[in-house]
């Protein structure tokens, strides 16, 4: 089955130039961020948390409605920035190392800044409310990116080709081919970033920095307040409610949209067992159904088409139109932003030299600890999901059973999960040490498996045909035809695994239960202990640190087996 996949070609560099100046500049806003926080309230007291079961069903709303609200945003971030990144080089150059950058970020480093920096020129309630959907979102987004570029890098070029034999526009292509073919990965990848939201909602609901106590009536809220009050009885009853809401989101949303989306696989030949939804077929059979699409859908589109051609048009003949103001006006901007930038690395850079020698050997060795719980972590994940991913991917009858178990187990936050873990492993060999790897574990395995499943599911059914008819079984035919046709989405799903990983260690190294503070050796220890005593300059240097790795093993490693990915295992 090689014969379906390109050659190989050398990838670009690395590392370059354009990586460390993105670098420094996250490093500004960081550090700007940081000097807003300075002008928060001293003290800020949220609304008390009712523990109460009859509480459970408004909390679940508010907590529903910042997710969607975060999940909106992050997909129209998606399909801007990834097709951006896809279609054009240059953007890619600039694109990419910024997602490396961002998707390293701590959320829990990045929480702080963002909230108190709010705090500082916006209503209190506003901020806090803003800034809690803007954390949900920066868990949602970079898989969803990665995804969908991931997919426009790899469509097949004799669908490319058809698309410019037929002259379809720039739109009409996106809506017509680029974005139905990115359709199953991206719902799967929608899948994970909601489990990824419902992971760090407890963090983004509720958390404490110095004597600043922000809080948001929610189920993270709930569940994280239950937690601190070692009250077993009302996290049962969290977790009994946030169930609830996953299941009915995989009945009423997930699985009518996995059977819709069937249709856009790439294949020759109907599968036995395409994907089955009563809702899906209560609503296609219903007269309100068929309503909505004669009279909604298809009209819409139909005015969406129009509009956005004559956009383009449009837009093709003004782009040459630049005149020599609006050069002059770029160019006075650019040295603002040049004379901003230089100013906030060298406040950064002074706030950094404050450190003892002693807090920077403590990042090192927190470094070096958090590493190794990282790959221990990422092996752990890889040698179950892809079997399993494979399965639940290719049988639709496996997939039936255990697609709504993967959500719900995927989507239960970890950290309402870890009091009863620590009370198991606590006294063990190791510790918070192998707890920590376990917490990592259960937050960043879902991203492997989403993918793979993805992957998986999107092979194309006479493919598989073929190989069964000439008796192609076993490991040769993972080695022929499944692993090339998964290993797009393997690399997609270890980038953001990593990434996630790392996010990860700030909870999982740092814990606090029955108002005892457990920690460990690593960054996310250090990351979470400056946050909860307001060390501005430890916690800079942290988060500094923590994107450093990440962002060079991306472009040292990852990005390497990207290209390969790429260039080398696209269906053709």
């Amino acid at each position: 089955m090689r014969r379906f996949f390109t050659p190989p070609v050398i990838p670009r560099p690395a590392f370059q130039v354009g990586d460390a100046l993105i670098l420094f500049g996250v490093i500004v806003v960081l550090y700007v961020g940081v000097r807003l926080a300075f002008a928060a309230p001293a003290v800020v007291r949220g609304p008390e948390i009712d523990l109460a079961p009859t509480s459970l069903p408004w909390y679940a709303a508010l907590s529903v409605g910042r997710m969607f609200a975060a999940y909106l945003l992050s997909m129209t971030f998606t399909l801007i920035v990834g097709y951006a990144a896809a279609r054009h080089r240059t953007a890619e150059m600039i694109i990419l190392p910024i997602l490396d950058v961002l998707q390293s970020v701590p959320i829990l480093s990045f929480l702080p800044v963002v909230v108190l920096s709010l705090t500082a020129i916006l209503p209190e309630d506003f901020a806090v409310e803003l800034g809690s959907i803007v954390l949900i979102f920066t868990s949602q987004a970079w898989n969803l990116t990665f995804s969908f570029y991931q997919s426009l890098k790899t469509v097949p070029s004799d669908l490319r080709e058809a698309a410019q034999i037929f002259r379809l526009n720039a739109w009409l292509r996106f809506r017509t081919l680029e974005l139905p073919f990115a359709g199953i990965p991206l719902l799967w990848n929608s899948m994970m970033s909601w489990a990824g939201g419902w992971f760090f909602l407890m963090a983004a609901e509720i958390f404490t920095v110095g004597e600043r106590d922000f809080r948001l009536a929610g189920l993270g809220a709930y569940l994280q307040t239950a937690a601190h009050a070692g009250d077993v009885t009302a996290i049962v009853w969290g977790l009994a409610a946030l169930v609830a809401v996953i299941v009915l989101l995989d009945q009423l949303v997930w699985r009518p949209l996995l059977a819709w989306a069937d249709k856009f696989k790439l294949e020759m030949v109907e599968a036995d067992e395409p994907p089955e939804s009563w809702a899906y077929d209560v609503w296609q059979r219903s007269r309100l159904g068929r309503a909505f699409y004669a009279r909604v859908r298809r009209p819409f589109l139909e005015w969406l088409d129009a509009r956005a051609s004559n956009l383009l048009a449009t837009v093709r003949v003004r782009e040459n139109r630049v005149s020599w103001l609006s050069r002059g006006l770029l160019g006075i901007l650019a040295l603002v932003i040049i004379g901003a930038f230089i100013w906030g690395m060298g406040q950064a850079i002074t706030l950094l030299m404050r450190l003892p020698l002693e807090a920077w050997t403590q990042i090192a060795l927190g470094a070096l600890a958090s590493f190794v719980r990282v790959v221990v972590a990422l092996l752990i994940a890889l040698a179950w999901t892809v079997p399993l991913g494979v399965t639940i991917g290719l049988n639709r009858r496996i997939a039936a059973i255990l697609q709504p178990i993967v959500q719900v187990v995927a989507a239960i936050p970890a950290t309402a999960l870890f009091p009863i873990v620590l009370v198991i492993l606590i006294r063990a060999a190791g510790g918070l040490d192998i707890a920590a790897i376990l917490l990592m574990l259960m937050g960043t395995q879902w991203y492997l498996l989403f993918n793979v499943i993805a992957g998986a599911a999107a092979i194309p059914q006479d493919l598989i045909y073929t190989t069964e008819t000439l008796g192609i079984r076993g490991w040769e035919k993972w080695r022929t035809l499944i692993l090339p046709a998964l290993f797009p989405y393997l690399i997609t799903g270890m980038i953001t695994a990593t990434g996630g990983s790392w996010n990860a260690t700030i909870v999982a190294e740092y814990v606090t239960f029955g108002g005892q503070t457990l920690q460990t050796i690593g960054l996310g220890a250090l990351i979470a202990g400056a946050t909860a005593q307001g060390d501005y300059a430890l916690l800079l240097a942290a988060t500094v640190t923590m994107i450093t790795i990440v962002v060079v093993l991306n472009r040292a490693f990852w990005r390497r087996l990207y290209r390969a990915a790429e260039e080398r295992y696209r269906m053709d």
